[in-house]
């Protein structure tokens, strides 16, 4: 029997790879996917498009919360089982947002689909790592880094071609093939590695004061980003009062992690310097990203009257070419 530090795993890794980037491709791809849809959903379910953006706050808010809980999960149900199950609920929550009736059970389905999808990439960054040695890792997580960039940018084409040439509910069920493909591969081809059954799964304490504050924190921030401006600002009494609610349960969130043995988000790690540093270009990476993706399609259909497959192209042509 292999040791922990002998243990590779049976399939070729770069199979392995193709099949976790699959998973990972998926949940992104949602993103910013559904973005261009948005006046698309708004007229098929009676809303505002106002009201219709809520289809991508849902989404990011629960997305971002369950995240940071991967590493919990995993401990108590096992890494293979905890990834099999987000593949497997993901896909459903997508088929569920397709038929959706109305707007209010769409949002419902977004939330479970981003909460879903919350465990798909840190999944597949953990299974790529256990499966590269070392001197390889870099070549893997540059495969990964393909998908996370490719994603957000072939959404908005996507979902533009499914919108204007089938029906917004498309952009959805484009997710049930791939889910069923990732969930076929990674069943026969992942395994989890001889330290993950080491790790004891009895007596855990889960620390539910840190998931709330993690809950009040990162969903009153999502929505004043979200509806700042709809609102004005500070001139809404609402936009304000989530604004102190998110800066006090942030910071209670880090003062309460930082003292914890079992924290949900382990704040510590940014005493590391390489850590803390490329958290912080992840952060700006994405704030530029998704904040383009999300901004471009209702300024290119609202304002200036393009269709949902044109406003997608555009995106990814120069500025001349989409006047």
């Amino acid at each position: 029997m292999n040791t922990v530090a002998e243990w590779k795993p049976k399939a070729n890794p770069w199979i392995i790879g193709l099949a976790v980037s699959l998973a990972a491709f998926m949940e992104v791809l949602d993103t910013s996917i559904a973005n261009v849809a948005l006046p698309h959903i708004a007229g098929a379910l009676g809303a505002s498009n106002d009201e219709s953006t809520w289809v991508l706050t849902s989404y990011l808010v629960s997305n971002a919360i369950v995240l940071p809980l991967s590493g919990f999960l995993v401990n108590v149900f096992g890494r293979k089982r905890f990834f099999l199950s987000c593949i497997v609920l993901f896909t459903m929550s997508s088929f569920l947002c397709g038929i959706a009736p109305t707007l209010g059970m769409l949002l419902l389905c977004r939330v479970m689909q981003g909460a879903f999808g919350g465990g798909l990439q840190p999944m597949a960054q953990s299974i790529l790592a256990d499966s590269f040695p070392p001197s390889k890792r870099g070549l893997a997580f540059a495969l990964y880094g393909v998908t996370a960039v490719c994603a957000p940018a072939i959404g908005p084409t996507l979902g533009g071609w499914l919108t204007d040439n089938y029906s917004w509910r498309w952009i959805f069920y484009v997710n049930l093939p791939m889910g069923i493909l990732a969930f076929l591969l990674v069943q026969r081809l992942v395994e989890d590695p001889p330290y993950m059954k080491l790790v004891k799964k009895i007596g855990m304490r889960f620390d539910y004061i840190g998931f709330s504050l993690l809950v009040i924190g990162v969903g009153a921030l999502q929505i004043v980003l979200d509806k700042g401006q709809e609102a004005d600002w500070f001139g809404s009494t609402f936009i304000t009062t989530l604004i102190i609610v998110a800066i006090v349960g942030l910071i209670s969130l880090v003062i309460w992690e930082w003292f914890q043995e079992h924290p949900v988000v382990d704040v510590r790690l940014l005493r590391n310097f390489n850590f803390a540093t490329s958290s912080l270009m992840f952060f700006v990476v994405g704030l530029i990203l998704f904040s383009s993706t999300v901004l471009m399609p209702q300024f290119l259909q609202t304002v200036m009257g393009y269709t949902a497959q044109r406003r997608g192209s555009c995106c990814r042509l120069p500025r001349w070419c989409c006047w």
